[in-house]
C-alpha cells in the first residue's frame, strides 16, 4: 500500500474529497431542480432517458468503490476462473435486463420495482417477500459502501475513516432526498465520465511501466504457497472453474433484485433504449472488471500480502502525490454513483413494495435521510448480538442475500411464461430453499443443509456452486410442476 511518504496530507485529501463531493452535491441539485417533482417521477423519472443516458447511469451506479477491493481480493485468491466469473457476474445483470426488461415494460408500464411486477403476477405476500430481499441486499451493499470508502481513504491518505463516510453520506442524502431518480441519474452521467477518464488514465499509467513484468507477475504463483503445496492468486490456475461459476450464479441472481436497475428500466424513454443503453453498460463493465481482476494475480505473484482485500493499492504504493490525488477523486465518484442509486432504490422498495404505495413523497425523503446514520454505524464494522461486521461477516450477510435471491429469481422470471400461476412461483421459491436442506441432507445431514441457508459456502470458505444451483434449479421444477397442479383461477 502507498509508502508513508508518498501518502497525501489527511488535509489535502479532505480538500480533494469535500470539493469533488461539491461539485456532485451541485449536479444532483440542478438535475433535481429542473424538473417538478411528484411521487412518481421521484422513484422512477418515468420516459425520460436516452440510451447513452440509461447505459451511463447503470455502468456509473453499477460501479461502486468496490471495483478497488472486491476484483482484485477475487483474483490475489481465485485466479483465473475467479476472476472470469467475477467480470462475468458483474455483465450479465445488465444482459438479463436487456433481454427481460422490455418485457416486463410492456406487462407493466407503470410500474418502479421489480416487485410493482411480482404483485401484478403473484400477488401482494409474494411483493412483499421479494421487497424484503431487494432491501436487505441493497442495505448490506449499501453499508459495505461506507466501509469500503472509509478504508480506501485511511490507505492512500491516512484520513479518519469516519471522516469520508459521513461526508459522503451527508451530500448524497442531500441531493438524493431533494430530488429523487432524476438527481441520481444527472449526478451517474458525470460520475460515469470522471469514473471512465480517470481509470483509463491510471491503468494507463500502471500498463505504461514493465507491462511484461505484469504478466509474468499475473502468471506466477504466490511465493510462499510453494512452502504449503498450495497454489492461488495466478491466471495459469484454472482449478477454480467451480467457484468462479458460483460467482456468476449467486451474484447474478442477487443483482436482479437491486431495484436501481429496475428503476432504470421504466425511466428509459423506450424499450430500444433501454436495450441499448443495458448493452452499453455491460460493454463497458466486463472489460475493467476483468482488469482489476487480473491486477490481484499481479500481486500474488509477487508475493503474499497482508491485506489481500487492499491488493491493488499494493501496485500503487510507490506511485507519486498526483497519482494519489487522482485516486482520491476517483474513490469518491465511485462511492457516490453507488450510494446515491441505493438509497433511491431501497426508498422505492420500502415505498412500493413494503408500505403499499402508501407512503407520501415528504416520507419518502425523510426515509432517504434516516437511512444514512444507520448504514454509516454498520460501516464501522461494529459488533451486534455477538455477530462482527468485519470483511467475513459482510461477506456472509451478502451470501445469505445471494441465497434467497438464487431461490427466487426463477420463479419470478417464469412469470413471463403465462403458464406459471401465483400458488406455483410461490411454492417454487419456498423449494428452492428446501431444495438446499435437501441437497445438504444427501451429501451430509440436515444440520448441514439447513446451515447452507445461512452459509451457503464450500470447505474453503468460497461461494458453493452446489449449493446455488440446488436453490435455482429446485424452485424452477417445483414452480412449473406447482403452476399445472395449481393453476390461476380463469
Amino acid at each position: 500500500m502507498p509508502a508513508e511518504g508518498e501518502k497525501l496530507e489527511s488535509n489535502t485529501a479532505y480538500f480533494l474529497m469535500t470539493c469533488t463531493l461539491i461539485a456532485f452535491g451541485y449536479v444532483g441539485y440542478r438535475a433535481a431542480s429542473e424538473k417538478d417533482l411528484d411521487g412518481d417521477s421521484y422513484l422512477s423519472a418515468r420516459g425520460t432517458q436516452s440510451w447513452t443516458r440509461i447505459g451511463l447511469s447503470l455502468f456509473a451506479s453499477g460501479m461502486g468503490i468496490w471495483i478497488l477491493f472486491g476484483p482484485s481480493e477475487v483474483g490475489y485468491y481465485g485466479g483465473f476462473w475467479d476472476v472470469v466469473g467475477y467480470a462475468v457476474s458483474a455483465t450479465t445483470p445488465f444482459l438479463l435486463l436487456a433481454y427481460v426488461g422490455p418485457m416486463i415494460r410492456e406487462r407493466l408500464p407503470s410500474g418502479v420495482t421489480l416487485a410493482d411486477y411480482v404483485r401484478m403476477r403473484l400477488g401482494r405476500p409474494m411483493q412483499v417477500y421479494v421487497g424484503l430481499i431487494s432491501v436487505l441486499y441493497m442495505f448490506t451493499f449499501l453499508f459495505a459502501e461506507f466501509t469500503a470508502i472509509g478504508k480506501g481513504m485511511d490507505i492512500l491518505a491516512g484520513a479518519d475513516p469516519l471522516v469520508p463516510m459521513v461526508a459522503v453520506g451527508i451530500v448524497t442524502a442531500a441531493y438524493t432526498a431533494y430530488g429523487g431518480l432524476p438527481a441520481s441519474l444527472g449526478t451517474d452521467r458525470v460520475q460515469a465520465f470522471v469514473i471512465l477518464v480517470l481509470v483509463v488514465a491510471l491503468l494507463l499509467v500502471l500498463f505504461g511501466g514493465d507491462i511484461g513484468g505484469l504478466v509474468a507477475d499475473a502468471k506466477a504463483y504466490t511465493p510462499e504457497d510453494i512452502e504449503w503445496d498450495w497454489y492461488h492468486g495466478s491466471m495459469s490456475d484454472m482449478s477454480t472453474f467451480e467457484s468462479g461459476l458460483a460467482l456468476v450464479v449467486a451474484i447474478t441472481a442477487a443483482e436482479m433484485f437491486s431495484q436501481g436497475n429496475w428503476q432504470r428500466a421504466w425511466a428509459s424513454e423506450s424499450d430500444e433504449a433501454l436495450t441499448k443503453g443495458a448493452w452499453l453498460a455491460a460493454g463497458l463493465v466486463l472489460p475493467l472488471v476483468f482488469v482489476m481482476g487480473v491486477l490481484g494475480t499481479v500481486v500474488a505473484g509477487q508475493g503474499s500480502v497482508a491485506d489481500p482485500a487492499a491488493s491493488f493499492f499494493y501496485l500503487i504504493e510507490d506511485a507519486g502525490v498526483l497519482f494519489i490525488a487522482s485516486f482520491i477523486v476517483l474513490a469518491v465518484a465511485l462511492v457516490c454513483s453507488s450510494v446515491d442509486t441505493l438509497q433511491n432504490a431501497i426508498v422505492a422498495s420500502i415505498t412500493r413494495d413494503l408500505a403499499d404505495g402508501e407512503m407520501e413523497l415528504q416520507h419518502a425523503r425523510i426515509a432517504t435521510i434516516c437511512l444514512i446514520p444507520i448504514a454509516i454505524y454498520l460501516g464501522t464494522g461494529p459488533t451486534i448480538a455477538g455477530f462482527t461486521l468485519d470483511a467475513l461477516g459482510v461477506f456472509e450477510i451478502f451470501l445469505f442475500a445471494d441465497l434467497l435471491a438464487a431461490a427466487t429469481v426463477a420463479p419470478v422470471l417464469m412469470t413471463l411464461w403465462e403458464k406459471v400461476s401465483a400458488k406455483g412461483a410461490l411454492i417454487g421459491a419456498v423449494a428452492g430453499l428446501l431444495s438446499v436442506v435437501a441437497y445438504g441432507a444427501l451429501t451430509a445431514d440436515i444440520a448441514t443443509g439447513v446451515g447452507y441457508i445461512f452459509s451457503p459456502t464450500n470447505e474453503f470458505g468460497l461461494a458453493n456452486l452446489d449449493v446455488f444451483l440446488s436453490a435455482v434449479i429446485g424452485s424452477a421444477l417445483v414452480t412449473v410442476v406447482g403452476s399445472y397442479a395449481l393453476p390461476d383461477e380463469s
